[in-house]
C-alpha cells in the first residue's frame, strides 16, 4: 500500500511510459521488500524505510536525467530502420525488429505498403514512428516494440 502511494506521490506514468530507470526501480523494491515480508523482519517499519530509501533515489536519478549529459549516457537514440520506402535491414537486424513488427506499426499509421514510408524510426521509448510519403499519417496511435533475446 504504501509503494501505491508513493508512485501516486511522485506521479508516475502509465506502465507503458516507464522509463528504464522505473523499472529498475519496481524491481528493486520487489527485492527489497522481500526479506521484510517473509524473512525473519517481518516489521512494517523496516519496510517503509526500504520504500521511501528507493523512492528518493529514483526521484534523484529521475532530476539527473533531466541533464542532457546524463540523459545521454543511459537513453537509446533512435534509429531510422525504413528510409525512402526501403527497409535498412542491417539496423533492423542490429535493433532486433522484424519485418513484419515494422509492418504492424505501419498498418497503425494507415500506410499499406513500405514504399509509401518516406521514414520509420524505431524511437528510444520502443514505439515505431512512421512518415508516409508526402508526411500524412492517419493515426496518433503509438505502436511499441519489445526488443527480443536472440
Amino acid at each position: 500500500m504504501a509503494l501505491l502511494v508513493a508512485l501516486r506521490v511522485f506521479g508516475k506514468r502509465e506502465v507503458g511510459q516507464f522509463t528504464l530507470y522505473d523499472l529498475v526501480f519496481i524491481l528493486l523494491v520487489a527485492n527489497a521488500m522481500q526479506p521484510a515480508i517473509t524473512g525473519p523482519d517481518n516489521s512494517i517499519g523496516g519496510g517503509l524505510i526500504l520504500i521511501v530509501a528507493l523512492v528518493a533515489v529514483n526521484a534523484g536519478i529521475s532530476r539527473l536525467d533531466q541533464i542532457p549529459r546524463f540523459h545521454q549516457l543511459f537513453a537509446a537514440s533512435p534509429a531510422v530502420i525504413i528510409k525512402d520506402g526501403k527497409y535498412l535491414r542491417q539496423v533492423m537486424k542490429r535493433e532486433g525488429v522484424d519485418q513484419e513488427e515494422v509492418e504492424t506499426a505501419m498498418r497503425e499509421h494507415g500506410v499499406a505498403a513500405v514504399k509509401e514510408v518516406q521514414l520509420g524510426v524505431l524511437e528510444p521509448d520502443g514505439s515505431i514512428s512512421i512518415v508516409a510519403i508526402g508526411g500524412a499519417t492517419r493515426t496518433k496511435r503509438k505502436v511499441l516494440f519489445h526488443h527480443r533475446q536472440q
